[in-house]
C-alpha cells in the first residue's frame, strides 16, 4: 500500500467493544474516512462491520446490534454447557451463537470482498500474532474472537488460532506495515466515563451511546 494511509484500529475488550460504535460516530463527523480498518477480538467485529458499511449509516446499524444484543447471543451458559465441561471438554462456550450472529450480519464471504479493507489479527499457538487479510470472513472473525477457555480455537490452513487480543490487543504494528501513517485508536471502555471497575468481558451490558464524542 502507498504511504499516507488513514487506518482505524480497533482494539479487543470483550463487551466493552461497543464503545467503539460511538467513536466511529465522532470520527465519521469529523469528516475523518479510513483507507482501511484493522480489528482484533470484538474490535475485529466491529471492524468487519464497519468495513461493509462504511458509512454513517452503516454505523447506526452496528448500534442497532449492540443494543438487541442478550448475554445468551454470545456467552450461552447453560446445563448443558456446565456438563460438556465436566466431561472434559477445554473450552466453556458453544461458539455456535456468535458464529450465527456473524453470518446474519455479515454481507461479505471473504475478507478481500469487504468493501472497505478490513485486516484482523488471529494469535496462534505459540503466542505469535497471525494477520488475516483475505479468505472466509466468518473463520477469521471466529478466529479473532476465540477468547482462551471460552471458545474452542479455529484452524485456518491447518494452523490453530485463538483471541488476537492474545498477541496484539492493539493492533499498531500491522497497520504499520500495511502503510499507514495516520492512525486512530478505537479502544474498549478506558477512554470513557464508566460508572465502575471493568467487568469481565462476558458479563452485563455496554451502551454505544457511550464515547460519542470521546475516545481519540
Amino acid at each position: 500500500m502507498s504511504a499516507g494511509k488513514t487506518a482505524f484500529v480497533l482494539a479487543g475488550g470483550g463487551s466493552l467493544g461497543c464503545v467503539q460504535v460511538g467513536m466511529l460516530r465522532a470520527l465519521l463527523a469529523a469528516g475523518v474516512a479510513p483507507d482501511f480498518v484493522v480489528g482484533s477480538s470484538v474490535g475485529a467485529l466491529n471492524a468487519s462491520y464497519f468495513a461493509a458499511y462504511p458509512h454513517a449509516e452503516g454505523v447506526e446499524a452496528l448500534a442497532t446490534i449492540w443494543f438487541g444484543l442478550r448475554r445468551r447471543d454470545v456467552f450461552p451458559f447453560s446445563m448443558t454447557t456446565a456438563l460438556a465441561v465436566l466431561k472434559g471438554r477445554d473450552y466453556l462456550v458453544d461458539p455456535a451463537p456468535l458464529r450465527r450472529l456473524v453470518e446474519k450480519t455479515l454481507p461479505f464471504r471473504r475478507l478481500e470482498e469487504a468493501p472497505l479493507p478490513v485486516h484482523l489479527v488471529a494469535t496462534d499457538m505459540q503466542g505469535i500474532a497471525v494477520p488475516l487479510s483475505q479468505g472466509d470472513a466468518v473463520e477469521a472473525i471466529m478466529a479473532s474472537a476465540a477468547v482462551p477457555g471460552v471458545f474452542p480455537p479455529v484452524e485456518i490452513d491447518d494452523v490453530s488460532l485463538m483471541d488476537g487480543a492474545v498477541a496484539a490487543n492493539t493492533p499498531l504494528s500491522l497497520a504499520a506495515a500495511l502503510g499507514a501513517r495516520r492512525v486512530f485508536i478505537l479502544p474498549t471502555g478506558y477512554a470513557c466515563d464508566l460508572e465502575g471497575p471493568r467487568r469481565a468481558p462476558w458479563r452485563g451490558r455496554c451502551t454505544p451511546s457511550l464515547c460519542s464524542s470521546r475516545g481519540n
